[in-house]
């Protein structure tokens, strides 16, 4: 039994994965306990785990418009670099568990001398090429050597599907293990007409009037559309057509069960779990520079799903979207990403190869 530390952020599509393994960590017997922006509280403490909130990081939040310099002050976070030293300091930590993004706090534990895993939450195509090229050119997060800090990682925990990320196919760290997307699924129950459109729960500009030209575009179909709007998206701004219903929250697992397609912003997280149900997917990405339109051509190029303009307008969504909702190869497809995202047992596989590293003597400082 080991006692281990979570190191996350309030950034949406990251906490997912990190609840998943926790959840199978936490099976086996291990402590477990997260650290993180007082924001996140509730959602954490819901799903049953011990929550401690960041004193010295800055206060953060994926409701508030967050600009770029915000967003990079964030991940190059020296304070929260302390705030994972203290905190493993504490009390007993065998191991501390960090999103692959927190570059403040993977530089402090590398140079603590803890022993810390990456757990990455999206493509490793994207974060060692879009993202290292991006947003790592911001000062806060350059001079803090990411690369090195990944690489110097005890371990680092892929949480994707190594067939539909284009970094699966170059030469990886020795430290770098796939473990199949952390997420849950079964083809779909029913086959009636039904589709799920669900963007960023995270803040990012012109979401209403996208989530409208979607709602716009499906509207005459004979369809009957779920939408979620999160925490961004006022549903009382909508003009919902007559086939639809809007929640601002009901858990995807939920949903997807009883759907045929899912339109979304391309976040990994829910791609990974619309596929994982056998569903095609839309994607319709909400950031240029994020690995949104990476997921999408993913998709697209394995025929599952398609890739949408964010500019796009009704009249030249809804063809795209009544096909989708249609049988065809698209379908196909899906269900057989769907079954190899089921065999791999995300969350199970991640959870057995940590067990293992605990199992193995630290070797001093990473």
């Amino acid at each position: 039994m080991a006692d281990i530390l979570f190191a996350t952020w309030d950034g949406g599509g990251n906490v997912p994965p990190a609840l998943g393994l926790a959840a199978r960590l936490g099976d086996r017997g291990h402590r477990v306990r997260f650290l993180g922006h007082d924001v996140q509280r509730a959602a954490i403490t819901a799903a049953g785990f011990e929550f401690t909130a960041y004193q010295k990081a800055l206060p953060f939040s994926s409701a508030s418009s967050n600009p770029p310099e915000v967003v990079a002050a964030t991940f190059g976070d020296r304070g929260m670099g302390e705030d994972v030293v203290t905190e493993a300091r504490s009390r007993p930590t065998d191991l501390v568990i960090i999103d692959c993004l927190l570059i403040g706090a993977l530089h402090a534990a590398n140079q603590a001398g803890l022993r810390y895993v990456t757990l990455e939450h999206l493509f490793d195509g994207f974060l060692r090429t879009g993202w290292l090229n991006g947003m790592a050119l911001a000062e806060p997060i350059r001079i803090l050597e990411p690369a090195r800090c990944w690489n110097s990682a005890a371990m680092t925990l892929v949480a994707s599907l190594a067939e539909l990320d284009p970094g699966a196919a170059v030469r990886q760290p020795a430290n770098l293990h796939y473990t199949g997307p952390m997420v849950t699924g079964s083809p779909r129950s029913t086959t009636d007409s039904a589709v799920l459109v669900s963007l960023s729960t995270y803040n990012f500009p012109g979401q209403t009037l996208a989530m409208q030209n979607i709602l716009d575009a499906l509207a005459p179909l004979d369809t009957r559309i779920v939408v979620t709007t999160g925490p961004v998206i006022d549903g009382a701004k909508l003009q919902v057509p007559r086939n639809a219903v809007v929640h601002r929250f009901v858990p995807h697992r939920e949903l997807m069960p009883h759907v045929s397609l899912v339109v979304g912003h391309g976040g990994h997280a829910t791609t990974m779990q619309a596929l994982a149900h056998d569903l095609p997917v839309a994607v319709m990405p909400m950031h240029p520079l994020l690995d949104q339109p990476m997921v999408g051509e993913a998709v697209e190029a394995a025929g599952a799903g398609r890739l949408l303009r964010k500019e796009a307008t009704p009249d030249e969504l809804r063809p795209i979207l009544a096909e989708l909702n249609q049988d065809g190869p698209h379908r196909t497809a899906a269900a057989r990403l769907g079954a190899a995202i089921r065999a791999a047992h995300g969350a199970d596989t991640g959870a057995e190869l940590l067990d293992e590293l605990i199992g193995q003597p630290a070797t001093g400082r990473y």
